[in-house]
């Protein structure tokens, strides 16, 4: 099974940590988008869309993280742990998912991955929808262990990379009590956290980089 993905990239190490949970194995390939071989012809061939993580399954790719998620977990999984058949409980993990997608990530990346273009993060008004969407999160974990529930799921595992590039960057997640409990909980369970966090810290480490260089 293919892996094709960049360590820096939250979404990409979402995958892994999902594959760990499962007990898969990935025939690692980088892609370094930062240096654009995200366009080379051969990739493009694989995936028209060009983007990072795509998974190629005997034959079969898909690509978009949270898709590549449920994938796995429905093909792989053991039982319905980390997905329940339940369509209700499927439900909820699914819209926590297209948070992840539509807020989670956006916000991180209107905010803090600006720098990576010119140093310099975002507006305070990127910002106030980075608190914003920590509003949303905390709520959504009020009076339960997990984000879509008492049930550990992918939705946890997609949200715990996002948070931890927050995390690294210097949110303060503490904050958001109900976050803080959540990320210290998830942290510990989560197979591959090491992993994930040692990405996270690549994107600081090039961050930084790149704010020292345009001063």
């Amino acid at each position: 099974m293919d892996l094709y993905y960049l360590p820096l990239v939250g979404a990409c190490r979402s995958v892994l940590m999902v594959g760990k949970a499962l007990g898969l194995e990935f025939n690692k390939k980088i892609i370094n988008t930062l240096e654009g071989e995200q366009l080379n012809p051969d990739f493009i061939k694989i995936n028209p869309q060009h983007s990072i993580p795509t998974l190629v399954d005997n034959g079969f790719t898909i690509w978009e993280s949270r898709a590549i998620l449920v994938y796995l977990v429905e093909k792989y999984g053991k039982d319905d742990s980390l997905y329940p058949k339940d369509i209700q409980k499927q439900a909820v993990i699914n819209q926590r998912l297209y948070f992840d997608m539509s807020l989670m990530y956006p916000t991180l990346a209107n905010y803090y991955y600006k720098a990576f273009a010119n140093g310099q993060f975002g507006s305070e008004e990127d910002y106030k929808k980075v608190q914003e969407t920590f509003g949303f999160l905390n709520t959504f974990l009020d009076g339960q262990d997990y984000v879509a529930g008492d049930q550990y799921s992918v939705a946890d595992i997609a949200i715990l990379a996002n948070v931890s590039n927050f995390d690294v960057m210097g949110f303060d997640i503490g904050k958001y009590p109900n976050v803080a409990r959540w990320y210290d909980l998830v942290k510990k369970i989560t197979p591959g956290w090491e992993e994930n966090w040692a990405g996270a810290l690549d994107v600081k480490q090039k961050i930084e980089q790149k704010q020292n260089s345009a001063k």
